[in-house]
Protein backbone atom coordinates (compact mmCIF):
# COMPACT_ATOMS: atom_id res chain seq x y z
CA UNK A 1 0.00 0.00 0.00
CA UNK A 2 1.35 3.63 -0.65
CA UNK A 3 1.29 5.99 2.16
CA UNK A 4 -1.81 7.00 3.10
CA UNK A 5 -3.66 10.37 2.71
CA UNK A 6 -6.27 9.79 5.02
CA UNK A 7 -6.96 12.30 8.02
CA UNK A 8 -8.10 10.92 10.97
CA UNK A 9 -7.66 7.35 12.06
CA UNK A 10 -10.84 6.17 11.22
CA UNK A 11 -10.41 6.96 7.34
CA UNK A 12 -7.33 5.34 8.06
CA UNK A 13 -8.47 1.95 8.69
CA UNK A 14 -11.56 2.34 6.38
CA UNK A 15 -8.89 2.84 3.55
CA UNK A 16 -6.99 -0.30 4.02
CA UNK A 17 -7.02 -3.71 2.53
CA UNK A 18 -10.02 -5.67 4.03
CA UNK A 19 -7.38 -8.38 5.08
CA UNK A 20 -5.81 -5.31 7.32
CA UNK A 21 -8.75 -3.80 8.57
CA UNK A 22 -9.45 -6.59 11.79
CA UNK A 23 -6.32 -6.99 12.51
CA UNK A 24 -4.54 -2.88 12.66
CA UNK A 25 -8.41 -2.16 14.21
CA UNK A 26 -7.47 -4.58 16.68
CA UNK A 27 -3.95 -3.34 18.06
CA UNK A 28 -5.45 0.28 17.87
CA UNK A 29 -8.16 -0.37 20.25
CA UNK A 30 -6.06 -2.94 22.62
CA UNK A 31 -3.57 0.46 22.61
CA UNK A 32 -6.20 2.61 23.08
CA UNK A 33 -7.25 0.81 26.15
CA UNK A 34 -3.96 0.38 27.50
CA UNK A 35 -2.37 3.90 27.07
CA UNK A 36 -2.03 6.72 30.07
CA UNK A 37 -3.72 9.60 29.63
CA UNK A 38 -1.81 12.16 27.71
CA UNK A 39 -1.08 10.17 24.88
CA UNK A 40 -2.63 11.55 21.91
CA UNK A 41 -3.31 9.15 18.38
CA UNK A 42 -3.01 11.91 14.87
CA UNK A 43 -1.68 10.99 11.99
CA UNK A 44 1.31 11.52 10.43
CA UNK A 45 3.52 10.81 7.52
CA UNK A 46 0.61 8.10 6.45
CA UNK A 47 0.21 6.19 9.84
CA UNK A 48 -1.06 5.93 12.92
CA UNK A 49 0.53 7.58 15.51
CA UNK A 50 0.87 8.04 18.83
CA UNK A 51 2.84 11.05 21.02
CA UNK A 52 3.10 12.30 24.47
CA UNK A 53 1.74 15.87 24.46
CA UNK A 54 3.58 18.66 25.12
CA UNK A 55 0.94 19.00 28.24
CA UNK A 56 2.47 16.22 29.27
CA UNK A 57 6.22 16.26 28.75
CA UNK A 58 7.13 20.27 27.29
CA UNK A 59 10.83 18.84 26.56
CA UNK A 60 9.26 17.43 23.05
CA UNK A 61 11.08 15.13 21.03
CA UNK A 62 14.95 14.99 21.63
CA UNK A 63 15.98 16.09 18.03
CA UNK A 64 13.35 18.71 17.58
CA UNK A 65 11.69 19.91 20.73
CA UNK A 66 8.98 21.63 19.08
CA UNK A 67 7.69 17.85 18.10
CA UNK A 68 5.63 16.09 20.97
CA UNK A 69 7.61 13.13 22.01
CA UNK A 70 7.04 10.04 19.32
CA UNK A 71 5.98 6.84 20.97
CA UNK A 72 4.11 4.63 18.68
CA UNK A 73 3.66 4.63 14.72
CA UNK A 74 1.65 1.77 13.21
CA UNK A 75 1.71 1.61 9.47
Amino acid sequence: MMQSKANTPVEYINALPEERKEVISKIRTLIQENLSKGFKEPMSYGMLRYIVAHSEYPDGYHCEPKLPLQFLNIA
